[in-house]
This record gives C-alpha cells, sequence and structure tokens, in this order.
C-alpha cells in the first residue's frame, strides 16, 4: 500500500470508527436515562472511559471525546497492521 493511499485510508476508518462508537456511547447514555437503573451500562463505560462520570456534563464530554478517540486509535493501529499482513511474501 503507497503512503498516501494508506493515510486516506487510516482517515477514513478513523471517520468511519469513530463516528461509530460516538453514536453508540450517544445511544447507550440515552437507554440509560430512560431505562431503569437494573439496565444502565455506565458501570461498563466508566472503566473504559478516562473522566467518564454518570450524569455529570463534564463525564457526559469526556466520554463522547474518548468514544470519538478510541475509533481513531483502533484506525490508526488496525490499518497498518492489515496492510502488512496482507502482503505477499516473495519465497
Amino acid at each position: 500500500m503507497i503512503a498516501g493511499s494508506k493515510r486516506k485510508t487510516i482517515v477514513r476508518w478513523g471517520w468511519t470508527l469513530g463516528t461509530f462508537l460516538l453514536l453508540s456511547y450517544l445511544i447507550c447514555v440515552g437507554f440509560g436515562l430512560l431505562s431503569p437503573d437494573r439496565f444502565h451500562m455506565h458501570e461498563a463505560w466508566a472503566p473504559l472511559l478516562p473522566g467518564f462520570e454518570w450524569i455529570t456534563w463534564q463525564g457526559f464530554i469526556a466520554g463522547a471525546i474518548g468514544s470519538f478517540l478510541y475509533g481513531w486509535y483502533i484506525a490508526i493501529l488496525i490499518v497498518p497492521l492489515y496492510a502488512f499482513s496482507g502482503r505477499e511474501k516473495s519465497a
């Protein structure tokens, strides 16, 4: 994979995964606000997202930013690994 092409692929996957994880986070928070306490997901998000606290604006923003950045983190790691593993090995 050419460097410019790899960069474009990372950017595309970064935006895709970042947006997907951000939307998933927003859906889970919305579900948590509408559902009874026993169905809340905030116990699962708290250890994964630094700064996340349930029902605070600072915690909500920190969780949203963290979710989006996790998507970029995955893209930055996975795209080069996938490109490297897909190379043909000459005998």
